[in-house]
């Protein structure tokens, strides 16, 4: 695979990745842009490392340079309303370097809007930028294109720049991938993950091959200031040679002066003479003297130049070290990164191999409850015939019910009558009887303190008495048979829905404890008002409260006939 290809590529994805996050980011934000805005920081230096993508080198007087400020020049040509942004970048204060020209023409089309149809207007002349870029460079090529049509997107956005010379000169394009990155707990597909890292990975090879290039630009500049420091070396051997040759010329100088004054003291004849020859060798020694007094001021010259390279190759020096040390931690970074999302992708496969368990747990338990369920659906049918079957059943006891309420309904009726009626019979006998007691008790009485009545009133009431205790056995007797006649028929009948009589209340008598029942109902005595059986409220005495003789239980009677007796009325 050609890597200068997958540089291309990376640099198109990178482009991608912060031209949508910085649109995304800005509509999130929804307002103006600054410099400080992060996003839109490494939007340009993303821009400017596709820029910089296969640039071709020129030689300088501080040695091999690339700049994309000569291709951006291109555009006033092309376009006349770029010429507005080339001039004042020409007349920004303090740009010095051809990079931050580029920076702040970056800059300043990106606030006009314009800088999608600069970029289309200048990738459209490859005539024009073969002379700026090698043919494999992301502009020559079809990223290019595609770049420039993802910056149309850029127009929504509004932006307020603040630049300095200063800083566009001295800021280091170093991009940061961290923004880039997207946290595994936000997709729950492996898929996504994958393609992160392999995004990452590719980032990490452009970095290194980055890295490298510098490397190598750095030992290039390195053995360009050991020639310099070469140089300079020898140029101050030859200025220290050259500062003697001219201390021993101003020594002879002086020595010749110091030998013409001695002898035109001592000759002045001599000296008029000879003046004239002296003159001309003073004239030749102040001629070399002036030579050397220029080579020497050249070589100081040179020297000073020399310094002023070495002192900017030295800054240049610094400035890549920087850079480099930048590039390094950079790169410790995505290495740190990868590390980090190979751990993420690790826990990713160890969740997966548990939701993959849970999910073969959960099938189970789900084939589980499913046979559980077609049980319970088996017993639920079963039960629904039963339930039929007692439905069936029920309308049969129902209908059997009916046809015998129409059946023995009226016989049961006509029962229920001779049952009062024989109770009230029973009743009034006995009522008869107690009173005939009681009149005999009377007459038993009276008889005791000496009225004695006829032995045949006596066999009357003895008569009459035997007639009215054989009245009440028959009354007994029939009544027990109409009790064993209805309990047969409830015997027989369980279902069948009688009807009591109202006067008859469903309790327990208070004195024999006994059960309510058909056969056997249960009243209030009218005293205390508790509930007794016929057997225990069989007594009648006056009450306070009524004239008439009321229906009192055993306890009661007892109680009254007491009171009454001790009372003197």
């Amino acid at each position: 695979k050609d890597p200068i290809a997958i540089e291309r590529l990376n640099l198109m994805n990178m482009a991608k990745l912060s031209i949508k996050g910085l649109i995304e980011s800005a509509l999130n934000l929804g307002r103006t842009l600054d410099s400080d805005y992060a996003p839109l920081q490494q939007f340009f230096v993303v821009m400017e490392h596709c820029l910089k993508h296969g640039l071709k080198t020129k030689k300088t007087f501080l040695g091999q340079s690339k700049s994309f400020w000569g291709p951006l020049e291109l555009v006033e040509k092309l376009t006349p309303e770029a010429g507005e942004i080339t001039a004042s970048v020409k007349d920004l204060p303090g740009l010095k370097t051809p990079i931050g020209r580029g920076r702040a023409w970056l800059r300043l089309a990106l606030m006009q809007k314009k800088l999608s149809d600069y970029m289309k207007t200048l990738i459209n002349r490859k005539d024009l930028l073969s002379e700026f870029y090698e043919p494999n460079a992301l502009m020559m090529e079809e990223e290019g294109a595609v770049i420039a049509g993802l910056l149309v997107g850029l127009n929504v956005i509004d932006a307020n720049l603040c630049m300095k010379g200063e800083d566009l000169d001295s800021q280091v394009g170093v991009i940061d991938f961290s923004m880039y990155l997207k946290d595994g707990g936000h997709s729950s597909k492996s898929t996504e993950g994958d393609g992160q890292i392999t995004a990452i990975l590719d980032q990490k090879n452009y970095v290194e091959e980055l890295n490298r290039h510098l490397s190598a630009s750095v030992n290039n500049l390195q053995a360009k200031v050991d020639a310099l420091e070469k140089s300079n070396t020898k140029l101050t051997e030859e200025l220290a040679v050259a500062n003697n040759r001219i201390i021993t010329m101003q020594e002879d100088v002086e020595r010749v002066k110091e030998e013409s004054c001695y002898l035109l003291e001592s000759n002045p004849k001599v000296s008029k003479a000879d003046g004239s020859a002296d003159e001309h060798v003073l004239g030749d020694a102040r001629k070399q003297l002036k030579e050397e007094t220029q080579l020497r001021l050249d070589v100081e010259k040179e020297l000073e130049v020399q310094i002023g390279m070495k002192q900017e190759m030295e800054l240049s020096m610094k400035m890549l070290e920087k850079d480099i040390c930048e590039k390094q931690d950079a790169l410790v970074a995505l290495r740190q990164q990868l590390d980090d999302l190979r751990s993420l992708n690790h826990e990713f496969s160890l969740k997966s191999q548990t939701s993959d368990s849970a999910l073969k747990q959960k099938s189970e338990i789900i084939s589980r409850l499913e046979d559980k369920a077609s049980q319970l659906t088996a017993t639920i049918k079963q039960l629904e015939l039963r339930l039929r079957k007692a439905e069936d059943q029920c309308q049969s006891a129902e209908e059997a019910n009916r046809l015998f309420k129409q059946e023995f309904g009226d016989k049961i009726e006509s029962l229920q009558l001779e049952l009062e009626q024989t109770r009230k019979q029973r009743f009034h006998l006995e009522m008869e009887l107690r009173k005939e007691r009681e009149r005999r008790t009377i007459h038993h009485n009276n008889n005791s303190s000496g009225d004695k009545s006829p032995s045949s009133q006596i066999k009357t009431y003895k008569q009459h008495m035997a007639e009215i205790e054989k009245e009440l056995q028959r009354v007994k007797d029939e009544n027990v048979k109409l009790k064993t006649v209805l309990d047969d028929i409830f015997v027989s009948m369980p279902f069948f829905d009688l009807q009591i009589s109202p006067f008859i209340e469903p309790s327990i008598c208070k004195l024999c404890e006994e059960e309510d029942s058909i056969t056997r109902p249960k009243n209030s005595c009218k005293n205390c008002s508790e509930i007794f059986c016929e057997s225990c409220l069989a007594n009648e005495l006056p009450l306070p409260s009524s004239i008439q003789p009321e229906h009192v239980c055993n306890a009661c009677h007892t109680m009254l006939i007491q009171q009454y007796s001790a009372s003197p009325s």
